[in-house]
């Protein structure tokens, strides 16, 4: 997979993309990360990349030339099909579902919005998807960036060590994660659940299923109604919400 950036501030990126699973995907050719800045698609002596917005208005807007021009010569050089996408606050909520599709997407565009936006032509002809991180206001699309950037190349065939892992994680399945523990089997006087010392396999994988049932009734219900539940499932959430509404 490759992934193109584009930024006002590419110096940003050097940190996140320089450890880990990213740092180790670049290394073994999972991913190639190309980082551009914007300004290098200018064509005049000042490197201007915003402008007041037409009918007035508070702070400033990013122009559309730089932004097609940088996708356009992207594109000009690319062998696979280029998906084109924008970190907006206006856009899709980013979760696991969506990084899941990116990452089988060839070759990905990034394009960080930054100042007040950017003019309406890149969103309305340029872009093929915009993505949002949550509801808050960030400075700018690098941090939004690099989160999309993590989850999807984590997602990556031979990114993560452990494919069983991946499985396992919040949001995989659409339940939240089940609690996990590690050496020594107490620690001040809290002590490792003993199903999981049990060695009976098939009991322990039935415990952490309903563990992180559990959790997501407790923590976000809200996944509950999109997640696929089994009938087995469903009846032990009844039983939670009969057990809740009597406390």
């Amino acid at each position: 997979m490759r992934i193109d950036i584009l930024t006002l501030f590419p110096e940003m990126f050097s940190g996140p993309f320089d450890h880990s699973i990213i740092k180790r995907a670049k290394e073994q050719g999972i991913v190639g990360i190309v980082i551009h800045n914007i300004r290098d698609y200018t064509h005049d002596k000042h490197r201007i990349v915003d402008d007041y917005p037409y009918g007035g208005g508070a702070g400033m807007v990013l122009k559309p030339e730089p932004i097609f021009e940088a996708v356009e010569a992207i594109k000009a050089t690319a062998d696979k099909e280029v998906t084109v996408a924008l970190l907006s606050p206006q856009g899709r909520l980013f979760n696991q579902q969506m990084a899941q599709e990116l990452s089988l997407k060839p070759h990905l565009v990034l394009i960080c919005g930054h100042y007040e936006g950017v003019d309406e032509r890149v969103r309305g002809n340029l872009v093929d998807e915009e993505l949002s991180i949550g509801d808050y206001v960030l400075s700018g699309g690098e941090i939004a960036a690099m989160v999309v950037v993590d989850s999807v190349v984590r997602l990556l065939p031979g990114a993560v060590g452990s494919e069983t892992s991946l499985k396992n994680d919040s949001h995989s399945g659409g339940l939240l994660q089940y609690p996990q523990y590690t050496r020594p089997e107490t620690y001040r006087g809290w002590s490792v659940p003993g199903i999981l010392l049990s060695g009976n396999h098939s009991e322990i994988v039935r415990w952490q299923h309903q563990q992180s049932l559990l959790r997501t009734f407790e923590r976000r219900p809200d996944l509950l109604e999109k997640a696929a539940l089994s009938e087995e499932d469903q009846v032990f959430i009844g039983a939670l919400k009969k057990t809740r509404s009597k406390v």
